[in-house]
């Protein structure tokens, strides 16, 4: 496996390419009518266009548990109005990104490091799944429930994915499901199972103290 340092000078060469293609693509952010939004009251210089949450890559640790760095409009400002924002996906060994959508963007990943599965289902509940090797791309199509699954139980993966919104949102199956108090009538009946079997659920998602 390359070393975090190698792999994330690579993921620093695609920014550029990455940007030119989430801005082609269709944004779900209306235009605006200035070259950028201005926050109230505050100052613009070049810090307010830079941001600085990724560093806490370069040279740290790999984390334990399937992490999600983002960088949108309510962590970096600047990207209001400018239909793009990113997210670097770390997947340690055996870790999943669950289910989830994304319902104001597509979702252009580019695997740096590893293996991923991957896979997306359509309006037709058509599964299209595909084994990312390092310096692959793939598209999960705006709004369609999607996975990422690092199936490696020895080695990490990393990946960055490009959105052509400033804030694409994630909306988690297990977790709009299981952990936002549906009743549990509701649920046994559409998953065709016993309320004791949607409580073990609920029990599993709950956050932990």
């Amino acid at each position: 496996m390359a070393s975090r340092t190698s792999t994330l000078k690579l993921f620093s060469l695609l920014i550029i390419c990455f940007l030119a293609i989430a801005k082609m693509a269709m944004a779900g952010d209306p235009d605006i009518l200035s070259d950028f939004i201005a926050p109230p009251n505050g100052t613009v210089d070049g810090n307010f266009f830079t941001y600085t949450g990724m560093r806490v890559l370069v040279g740290g640790d790999e984390p334990k548990n399937f992490t999600v760095l983002k960088a949108t409009s309510a962590e970096f400002p600047a990207l209001n109005g400018q239909s793009v924002s990113y997210a670097v996906l770390e997947f340690p060994a055996g870790t999943t990104n669950p289910p989830h959508t994304h319902p104001r963007s597509a979702e252009l990943l580019f695997l740096i490091d590893g293996t991923l599965e991957v896979g997306f289902v359509d309006t037709k509940n058509n599964l299209f799944t595909q084994t990312l090797q390092t310096g692959d791309l793939f598209v999960f199509p705006k709004g369609l429930v999607h996975y990422q699954y690092n199936a490696d139980s020895q080695n990490s993966a990393l990946a960055v994915s490009a959105f052509g919104s400033a804030s694409a949102g994630t909306v988690s199956i297990p977790t709009t499901l299981f952990t936002t108090n549906i009743d549990d009538n509701v649920l046994a009946l559409s998953f065709k199972t016993d309320v004791a079997t949607i409580q073990n659920l609920k029990a599993g998602l709950a956050p932990k103290p």
